[in-house]
């Protein structure tokens, strides 16, 4: 008994240590952003970055087939699909669920990060270029529905853009 609860204490102790060292790892890396150049010209951009954000708004603009993937075992597909469906900007965009990968013009991806954090990325199905995403915790309201909502978002004004 005296070994169960030396060992439930360790474990305990290790995650607690284990998730301390991965939230300063996530706010060093935000904090050691590119210096910024004060007083000298931005460097120019490359033609692959720029021929890759016109691709992502080209994919945004046309895309009209959505397929959902789930990688979470919280998160089923269904639901997001079902959270889709039901914004105003979903059916506006005139946009059309399938079940179909090779059929459609944009996989939505989700997967679970680290505790409440999950991360979707929308990738563009013909040239495999990301051209939506982001990270949302699942505190405060349903995985699926701030997911379509965020990605419908982007959606959206890179049609009005």
């Amino acid at each position: 008994m005296k070994d169960y609860v030396n060992q439930t204490r360790f474990l305990t102790v290790s995650l607690l240590c284990l998730s301390a060292v991965s939230a300063f790892a996530q706010t060093t890396s935000k904090s050691e952003s590119a210096p910024t150049l004060i007083g000298k010209a931005t460097p120019p951009v490359s033609s692959k970055a720029s021929e890759t954000s016109s691709v992502q708004l080209i994919s945004l603009r046309t895309a009209k087939y959505i397929f959902v993937r789930s990688k979470s075992l919280a998160v089923g597909v269904s639901v997001i699909e079902e959270k889709l469906q039901k914004r105003r900007e979903f059916q506006s965009m005139g946009l059309v669920i399938t079940r179909d990968p090779y059929a459609a013009d944009i996989i939505l991806e989700v997967h679970h990060d680290l505790f409440t954090k999950y991360v979707y990325t929308a990738v563009d199905r013909k040239t495999n270029i990301v051209v939506a995403g982001g990270k949302l915790s699942s505190l405060g309201g349903t995985v699926a529905g701030k997911v379509s909502e965020r990605f419908l978002k982007q959606m959206l004004s890179a049609r009005q853009s």
